[in-house]
């Protein structure tokens, strides 16, 4: 009796039969359909490799050896070695743009998925490796520097932009960018991709601030694409906040979920006042555009805001009381010495624009340091705080500022999928040589989060509008599934293969895991081998 392990693979192999994954890469790289595998039931093995145990290329034979690869996709393990991935790899990479949009116009489709309002963010993936820049091929996304998410500066990166639908969080498109490439300018190109995808539906694209520019909002205006994004920090004054009356500002009717438990009077709240934002381009001859400006008030944020500048201010007056204190002795004998630190901590705490000091000589010639904070500057600072302002082309008829506000705060979610992206389907580290290589295994892995999000919408959706289920955790409390906890419990399963005359039993050990291949519809009997189920 051999056991291999099942985990999610049925699962996963029905929804990439539904999205015809291996069908639309092979009607674009015909070349492996003469060999044992084609290539799109290579890219499909590797989706599922992703989806159930992520491995480098080298170890990918070694994942369907032990998993029931062969059972489930009817792929021999030998046949997925890292020469072949790599090849399958080779293949798809001119074609990555096509198979991302075919592959989500055809989820659209197939999963009924509402794209009324679409969001738009990227994001970075450091490498380590050299990738010297001449031994890269630059017809594709090119490894470089550039400014990464993660903050390692000492490390190239490669960087990946994921549209996500507000129906479910569905990351319907996905491209591949260099490390060096500017988020301000992907902006146009994700839009016309949108719209290729979409077809005839109209969509809301809602992005960061980086959406926003004379360029980009001329182009998504001229293209008929409405948008909301939040207004850069330095395009809008702090004296406009600061005159902002919160009292005549319209409470917004929603809570964040993850203010939901708490007492309404503790809950954070937000108000909304509404004004015109005109952008003028970089000529004389260049028209103004005017848009919606929705300045938004958050409580937690001014509460935020208020914390960060009280710490600020006791660390600097720490720092200025030991200076007071060693004024006139060895260290800082002069008054030039004194005048240097204080430029020191005013920039390191950030007090600048609120410090106030005198450096005068004593009696003996000693300088002496007197300082304080000013009040009424700090006063102006805590009249900013909480505020932030949206951008944004809809019609007030079609949404009113509360309304504009609610569409934004769908951002979140797709940042919540890069938190997959990065997490369970291990977009990093890279073992990859080649930056082609390398865009098309994230473009896998795009495709592998597509499938993961598919499947938490499909049990989130067939639990009914509360979206809850217990046995997730051992506590039994109801929960919202996610895809993580989905992929944990299903992974438990396992396939005991014996002989012609003892056909494979799918060892099913929980409850929980009947309760959510019933939630996906899925018949694990529906594969390539005749079982019984214990």
């Amino acid at each position: 009796m051999v056991e291999k392990r099942l985990g999610a693979l049925p699962v996963a192999a029905e929804f990439l039969r539904r999205l015809d994954v291996a069908g639309i890469v092979d009607g674009v790289c015909p070349g492996g359909a003469s060999s044992l595998v084609t290539h799109g039931q290579v890219i499909e093995a590797l989706v599922a490799n992703r989806l159930t145990s992520p491995a480098p290329l080298v170890r990918v034979e070694d994942w369907a050896r032990c998993w029931a690869v062969e059972e489930v996709f009817g792929i021999e393990p030998g046949l997925l070695n890292d020469d072949r991935l790599a090849r399958a790899l080779d293949a798809i990479a001119p074609h990555l743009e096509h198979i991302a949009g075919t592959v989500g116009a055809r989820a659209i489709g197939e999963f009924g998925i509402d794209v009324a309002r679409m969001h738009w963010d990227m994001t970075s993936m450091s490498v380590h490796g050299a990738f010297p820049v001449e031994g890269q091929d630059e017809d594709f996304p090119v490894i470089g520097y550039g400014h990464p998410k993660d903050r390692r500066f000492d490390l190239k990166q490669v960087q990946a932009g994921l549209a996500v639908s507000a129906d479910g969080g569905i990351p319907l498109h996905a491209r591949v960018f260099g490390g060096g490439a500017a988020e301000v300018s992907q902006v146009v190109g994700a839009m016309k991709d949108l719209r290729a995808m979409a077809g005839e539906r109209d969509f809301l694209m809602v992005a960061d601030s980086k959406l926003v520019s004379y360029s980009n909002v001329g182009a998504l205006l001229a293209a008929g694409v409405q948008f909301i994004a939040p207004a850069p920090a330095t395009q809008v004054k702090d004296e406009i906040y600061a005159a902002l009356d919160l009292a005549q500002a319209t409470v917004v009717g929603w809570t964040p979920d993850r203010e939901a438990a708490k007492p309404a009077g503790r809950r954070e709240t937000y108000r909304v006042l509404e004004d015109t934002h005109t952008l003028t381009g970089p000529r004389k001859s260049d028209p103004a555009l005017t848009v919606r400006r929705i300045l938004v008030h958050s409580t937690a944020n001014a509460v935020g805001q208020q914390a960060a500048r009280d710490k600020r201010l006791a660390k600097a007056a720490q720092d200025l009381n030991k200076l007071t204190a060693a004024a006139g002795g060895r260290h800082y004998k002069t008054r030039e010495k004194i005048v240097a630190r204080i430029g020191v901590i005013a920039a390191k705490r950030r007090v600048t624009s609120c410090l106030r000091w005198t450096v005068t000589d004593n009696e003996d010639g000693t300088p002496v340091l007197a300082w304080h904070f000013d009040t009424g500057a700090l006063k102006a600072e805590a009249a900013v705080d909480g505020w932030y302002a949206l951008l944004t082309s809809v019609p007030a008829d079609q949404a009113d500022a509360g309304n504009t506000l609610i569409h934004y705060k769908g951002q979140g979610t797709v940042e919540r999928r890069y938190h997959d992206f990065k997490g369970p389907l291990a977009v990093a580290p890279v073992f990859v040589q080649h930056n082609r290589r390398v865009a098309a295994l994230i473009q896998v892995i795009c495709l592998a989060l597509l499938v993961f999000c598919l499947i938490e919408r499909q049990v989130r959706m067939a639990l009914g509008p509360e979206q809850t289920m217990r046995g997730l955790y051992p506590d039994n409390r109801r929960v919202r599934p996610t895809g993580r906890m989905i992929f944990y419990h299903l992974g438990e399963l396992t396939l005991r293969i014996g002989n012609v005359t003892d056909p494979p039993t799918v060892q099913i050990t929980r409850g929980v895991q009947l309760h959510l291949l019933d939630l996906l519809d899925t018949d694990i009997g529906q594969t390539r081998w005749p079982q019984t189920c214990d």
